[in-house]
């Protein structure tokens, strides 16, 4: 079974429904308690980076006491930027500190802000989690804050400057852009953090 974490920071049906049609079995913990009986662990959202406010030290350390266990964790969208070590939109805010780095807002630079729709992955290097994504393929994204180029990132995605789209380090994996919207390409990431629990 695979938690799907509720921080009330955006809707989950989208997000169970998508790994509903892959076949897999997903529950919403009500405490972090309940994490050690996950498989995996998604954590999605839209949104402010204060929503990560509400994963207080028991989820933190729940969620870490799993990954620490070998078990496999994607973040999506605000999700993704929780792996990180923190965020310029809620300085006060520690991430999970999983990925070196802090998350900043897109430079306007006469473009939009927020970024919202279709843009292509520019892949960086290889990673499980693209396993039969095509480089330049497109997602679907809704965001205004980005995760820093790092030797984690997978793929970059350009919007006035290339930002992390997708990252992974070992069984820890995070996409910018909403799988669940993104047609095949998002399903196929989605298979592919299947395929990584055990």
């Amino acid at each position: 079974m695979i938690a799907l974490i509720d921080y009330k920071a955006g809707n989950l049906t989208s997000v169970r429904k998508a790994f509903g049609a892959l076949g897999a079995q997903l529950f919403t913990p009500e405490t972090a308690d309940e994490l050690a009986s996950a498989d995996a662990i998604v954590v999605p959202g839209v949104g402010h980076f204060a929503a990560t406010k509400s994963l207080g030290p028991e989820w933190i350390d729940a969620i870490l006491a799993r990954v620490g266990e070998g078990r496999p964790l994607l973040g999506i969208c605000l999700g993704m930027q929780w792996l990180y070590e923190g965020s310029e939109e809620s300085p006060e805010l520690p991430g999970l500190g999983l990925l070196n780095g802090r998350c900043y807002r897109l430079p306007a630079n006469g473009i939009k802000i927020p970024h919202v729709g279709w843009n292509a992955l520019d892949f960086k290097r290889s990673g499980s989690i693209v396993e039969g994504v095509a480089n330049e393929a497109q997602v679907y994204f809704t965001h205004s804050y980005v995760g820093p180029v790092t030797g984690d990132t997978v793929a970059v995605t350009t919007h006035g400057e290339p930002f992390a789209s997708i990252v992974q380090r070992g069984h820890v994996a995070g996409v910018q852009f909403h799988p669940e919207k993104s047609g095949d390409v998002g399903l196929q990431v989605l298979r592919n953090f299947l395929s990584m629990v055990g």
